[in-house]
């Protein structure tokens, strides 16, 4: 399983699809699984019942996930911070996509469905979030100023991983 991490913004989902098609593997993203089975928004959740309530729901579907098929996973910006999310995610080949604040911010300022982007204390919830990303990953892959075709070259360089055939 490959699994990608960081904050909203660095590239998580862009990428993933590219590494997917690369490897020739599904391509997951746990918001979207959640939105699926829930039938609501990760938005609504969040309004509705809260981050705790969503932070354990996306626990519980990314453990599954995880125990699932081999495909490539992008996780919530938040994820990490679940402590067994964290425990999950041992074992598993973990890429960091590192972006900067103001670089995240003009990728998905203006993004009305990222419920964190109201926080008037988003910056420090960034700041926080750091450690987590950077004691779960397995690899620290820059994106910064990088396009999504770099970055997933960079990750299947990194993790000696070769293009899937093509017919």
């Amino acid at each position: 399983m490959i699994v990608l991490i960081g904050f909203m913004g660095a590239g998580k989902t862009t990428v993933g699809h590219l590494l997917a098609e690369r490897l020739g593997l599904p391509f997951m993203d746990t918001d979207l699984v959640i939105e699926q089975r829930t039938r609501r928004s990760v938005r609504d959740i969040f309004g509705t019942d809260g981050e705790p309530a969503f932070r354990d729901l996306e626990h519980t579907v990314t453990a599954e996930l995880l125990a699932g098929p081999d495909a490539v996973l992008a996780l919530g910006g938040g994820a990490v911070q679940h402590p067994a999310t964290r425990q999950a995610l041992h074992g598993h080949h973990v890429i960091y996509l590192e972006v900067g604040y103001a670089e995240s911010m003009l990728r998905v300022g203006q993004d009305a469905y990222r419920p964190l982007l109201r926080d008037p204390g988003l910056e420090g919830i960034f700041r926080r979030r750091l450690a987590s990303y950077q004691v779960v990953a397995t690899q620290t892959v820059p994106t910064g100023g990088r396009c999504p075709e770099a970055i997933c070259l960079d990750i299947l360089a990194r993790l000696g991983r070769t293009p899937a055939e093509r017919p």
